[in-house]
């Protein structure tokens, strides 16, 4: 059993945390701070190996967990300036946000590499005391009647007691099901994403994308890029690197017999997009599910002797694209409870569901039940993905060109051209269910 650290194992901890992802790492690492045995077990070969996101975290959740973590973490571009596109074939609409402000310490978010910011937050858990295994899946939990003591993970003497074990298992909550805490996954429950990193020179990054050294952007872009199914295109700024991906609702995806690695071709080849990453050379290429049921498709989080945060809750607000942050938070109030129940010297439901009083309070679940109902509106109107977008490109192109047409023609041709598009009552039923998702 691989560890990193020198000594051998014991076989009974304060807690056991399940996945060395960032919700897992934040739980180990205020854990161990606060005095607590703790041990982390992973099944890659590192904490972030099986990992290779370009993506954000922010300052502020992450700073709750390690402050000014910034200040020695391995970061990419501090983001100055983030971007929305709506996309046809062949234009977009932009709205972008740019400040000075978010280029100042402590800044407002980074560009990482998971791969190397989850090896570092490793680092830094193993630091305060906590053990951390690697190359080892847990297969079971152990069980004392309905309540939790271990793991069980299939090695010679891998068996694991434990006060209370903590599910940081990502997007799959196998052992969340073993509790029964989790019914399992549902297709329209599930975003599939395609990403591929693309290495090029920093300065020919900094000029693409209009940055001043160090800087980066961020873009979120939705529109014809996904060929009708719902879901969203994004780019990241790295040092030498663009991350560049696209992800869809699996089951209007599977609905429509689409493939993933088509769409991401489709998003790189739409013109505005290919120009950003010209003569740009793939480095990495992989996919990975994302839970975006929301609130409403969130497991039960706690019970006798077990605690279940970051993806493997549920806890991603596919609205704003935000996952790490959530994980990180909800990994630090799943320690700050056990943290108290080792204080009271009970670890059963009633004392555990301290953790869901921490949450309600966060902007964690203020956020989630905010959107709730975002994913089955936008499942139940695809043409926000391509009708609209249409729209609005025709019509901007319609005032901006300088013809013979006066712009009083201009707008009748415009108002034409959407009553042909769609009946009025329909415009009005989408207004109508937007506003009943959103409220």
């Amino acid at each position: 059993m691989n560890t990193t650290t020198n000594t051998p194992t014991p076989r009974r901890f304060e807690a056991i945390v399940v996945g060395g992802g960032p919700a897992g790492l934040a739980a180990a690492y205020t854990l161990a701070a606060g005095g607590a045995r703790v041990v982390v077990i992973e099944r890659g070969d590192w904490p972030g190996s099986k990992n290779m996101m370009g993506g954000l975290i922010f300052s502020q959740p992450t700073g709750q967990v390690i402050p000014e973590f910034w200040k020695e973490a391995p970061l990419e571009r501090h983001v100055t300036r983030r971007e929305m596109w709506l996309t046809t074939g062949e234009s977009v609409l932009k709205a972008a946000y740019e400040s000075t402000d978010f280029g100042a310490e402590p800044y407002n978010s980074f560009t990482v590499y998971r791969s190397r910011f989850d090896k570092w937050l490793a680092e830094q858990a193993r630091a305060k005391g906590a053990v951390i295994i690697t190359e080892t899946l847990v297969e079971d939990l152990l069980m004392e009647g309905n309540r939790v003591v271990g793991v069980r993970t299939g090695r010679p003497q891998g068996d694991l007691e434990a006060d209370v074990v903590i599910l940081a298992e990502g997007v799959n909550p196998f052992l969340a099901e073993k509790a029964g805490l989790s019914h399992g996954l549902k297709a329209e429950s599930l975003a599939i994403a395609v990403k591929e990193v693309l290495a090029l020179p920093r300065e020919k990054v900094e000029d693409r994308f209009n940055l001043e050294e160090g800087t980066g952007a961020a873009y979120e872009i939705v529109g014809e890029i996904t060929n009708g199914i719902p879901g969203t295109g994004f780019i990241y700024t790295n040092r030498d690197t663009v991350s560049i991906g696209v992800g869809v609702i699996l089951k209007d995806m599977v609905d429509r017999a689409g493939e993933a690695y088509a769409l991401l071709e489709r998003f790189k080849a739409q013109p505005q997009v290919r120009r950003l990453i010209q003569g740009a050379s793939p480095r990495e290429y992989a996919a990975h599910l994302i839970p975006e049921g929301g609130y409403r498709g969130m497991p039960k989080l706690y019970g006798n002797g077990v605690l279940v945060v970051g993806d493997a809750a549920g806890m991603v607000n596919a609205a704003f694209t935000e996952g790490a942050n959530l994980a990180l938070l909800s990994g630090r109030m799943a320690a700050q409870t056990v943290l108290k129940a080792r204080d009271c010297g009970s670890f059963e439901a009633l004392t555990l569901s301290h953790y869901g009083e921490l949450l309600e309070r966060s902007v964690i679940m203020k956020d989630l039940k905010t959107f709730e109902k975002m994913a089955p509106f936008l499942s139940a109107h695809p043409h926000f993905f391509s009708i609209y977008p249409e729209l609005a490109s025709a019509a901007v192109k319609e005032l901006l060109t300088v013809d013979s047409l006066s712009k009083a023609d201009k707008m009748h041709l415009i108002i034409k051209l959407v009553k042909s598009q769609r009946p009025t009552r329909k415009y009005l039923k989408d207004l109508y269910d937007g506003w009943r998702a959103f409220s």
